[in-house]
């Protein structure tokens, strides 16, 4: 988008902003934003944007995230900015209930009638905002067939990861080649299926001493806790590898067999796109993005949501039919080629932008 427009990065500090400055070689600004409910500091760093944004007078202002978006879209507005556009990359509200879910959706309701156009990730996201009736069909556009940011597939590619470094990082984590390794690629908390993942798993190896589970992420207690007993489960079981955070995930997908996503609520998730781009087949729960991505005993299987024993009984079925499973690993890449290439999502958001007048 540099060689096109102007672009300034606005975001809370920290090292994720300073690489982005230095790999996108673009303006950055701090404005501070919590991921929690909090009236004055949310006040502000309304403030802080509508001042930034009538000094800058953008011709787009394009936010990303809940709170970023409800701050970005009511700054951008009061700024008088024209064109507002804020993607919906998840609905971390669909997990809610009582009180707090309908102050939620007076929230959501009110960013969506601040922005000018709102971009679901997603088209099952886009059926569910519709269903809600947070804002009309006519604001409501999804680029391209899904993504957020599309997927450098050049990059997710597991012939990158060599032979010798996948048998040191096997040695490392005490994994055989008999083993069949499941990994979870993302945060560790309740939302993504964690605690449902966990117990179908400690169950699994009672009866499959050769199954592993790689947990790749960082944890958010503070935000969304596990159950006491999976952090039990999660110590006490050898077959589980916890690994905590990894810059470059790629060593980890390359050593794995099957990525195991039971996630709760999604946007489009990238997890499954960068998994799949690296050949591996797919358990995901039957939700938006996710039902996109993979196609039921095609490129992975698709479960129900929250449903423990179909979780294990997929994970079984990968352990009891290899071939089965490297069929599916077969047509893992190719569809993700097809459809997600990261310049094809940025050509299209391009023709987006373009439009505008």
């Amino acid at each position: 988008m540099s060689q096109h427009y102007k672009v300034i990065g606005v975001s809370g500090d920290g090292s994720a902003l300073e690489e982005v400055r230095t790999n996108e070689g673009i303006e950055t600004y701090v404005v501070e934003m919590t991921r929690s409910i909090t009236p004055l500091k949310d006040f502000k760093a309304t403030i802080k944007l509508y001042r930034f944004l009538k000094k800058e007078k953008p011709f787009i202002v394009h936010t990303h995230t809940p709170k970023a978006g409800t701050l970005g879209m009511l700054a951008a507005k009061l700024a008088g900015v024209p064109h507002r556009l804020h993607t919906i990359a998840g609905l971390p509200l669909l997990e809610t209930k009582g009180a707090k879910r309908l102050l939620l959706d007076v929230i959501e309701t009110f960013t969506y009638a601040c922005a000018t156009m709102v971009l679901p990730n997603s088209f099952g996201l886009q059926s569910i905002i519709l269903k809600n009736k947070y804002t009309k069909p006519s604001k409501l556009t999804v680029i391209g067939k899904g993504s957020s940011n599309g997927i450098d597939t050049s990059h997710y590619d597991a012939t990158l990861v060599s032979k010798i470094a996948r048998e040191a990082l096997k040695d490392e984590l005490n994994i055989t080649a008999k083993d069949v390794v499941f990994i979870f690629i993302g945060r560790i908390v309740r939302d993504k299926g964690i605690n449902e993942l966990v117990s179908a798993f400690n169950n699994l190896s009672k009866t499959n001493s050769k199954a592993k589970l790689l947990l790749v992420g960082p944890r958010e207690n503070h935000l969304d806790p596990l159950l006491e007993e999976t952090e039990d489960l999660i110590i006490k079981n050898k077959q589980i590898i916890a690994v905590g955070v990894q810059k470059d995930i790629r060593p980890y997908v390359a050593i794995a067999d099957v990525l195991t996503f039971p996630s709760y609520r999604e946007g489009f998730p990238n997890v499954v796109l960068q998994a799949s781009c690296m050949d591996l087949p797919c358990i995901v729960s039957n939700i938006n993005g996710c039902n996109e991505i993979i196609e039921h005993n095609v490129n992975g299987m698709i479960i129900p949501v929250k449903d423990e024993k179909s979780l294990q009984s997929a994970m079984q079925f990968m352990i009891d039919n290899p071939t089965k499973r490297k069929e599916m690993s077969k047509s893992a890449r190719s569809r993700i080629i097809e459809r997600y290439q990261q310049d094809y999502v940025w050509n299209e958001l391009l023709k987006l932008y373009k439009s505008l007048q």
